[in-house]
């Protein structure tokens, strides 16, 4: 299904960072649910035919979130979002890392402050992301792994899984 929902996904590298904006067709309780509850998460949280695994987390300022996102021939590739400010249904941050399945940093690979801003407007929530890195370098390597396509195609996954709940109602 094609729609008319804002996504727009920019990197700007004298600054090091990407803005990517995404409007869903739901009320922002939900689609700030789908973010932020672990259940919801693994359900959308990688590109398809990727999976998501969460092992724990706790969703509060100093919490983290520790997962794998596990390929189709069920290799797992590990990794953290420690949670640095949360404001309820509005705005959370975190940081984001690479690790080992023990929760050992990967400081070879790149890591990015991550800030998420929801709004809504008439039933239609807008995710404002900002994903910045610390070098040129860091965020260069983010791009070349894929990180556009394979984001894309996880919020439209999101898309779609919100879509089959509103159907299911």
């Amino acid at each position: 299904m094609k729609s008319n929902l804002l996504f727009d996904f920019t990197v700007d590298k004298p600054t090091c960072t990407i803005y990517i904006n995404r409007q869903f067709q739901a009320e922002q309780k939900r689609v700030w649910d789908a973010f932020t509850k672990k259940e919801i998460l693994d359900q959308w949280w990688a590109p398809q035919p990727w999976k998501s695994k969460t092992k724990y987390m706790n969703f509060e300022v100093g919490g983290r979130r520790f997962y794998a996102m596990i390929s189709p021939e069920g290799e797992e590739y590990w990794g953290v979002q420690d949670f640095t400010a949360i404001s309820p249904i509005h705005n959370f941050q975190f940081v984001d890392g690479f690790s080992d399945k023990d929760e050992n940093i990967n400081n070879q690979m790149p890591s990015a402050k991550w800030n998420l801003d929801f709004s809504e407007d008439i039933e239609v929530t807008t995710v404002n992301i900002t994903i910045k890195h610390k070098k040129l370098e860091d965020l260069e390597m983010q791009i070349q792994m894929g990180f556009k396509e394979g984001f894309t195609m996880t919020l439209n996954y999101l898309e779609e899984l919100i879509n089959k709940q509103k159907n299911n109602k």
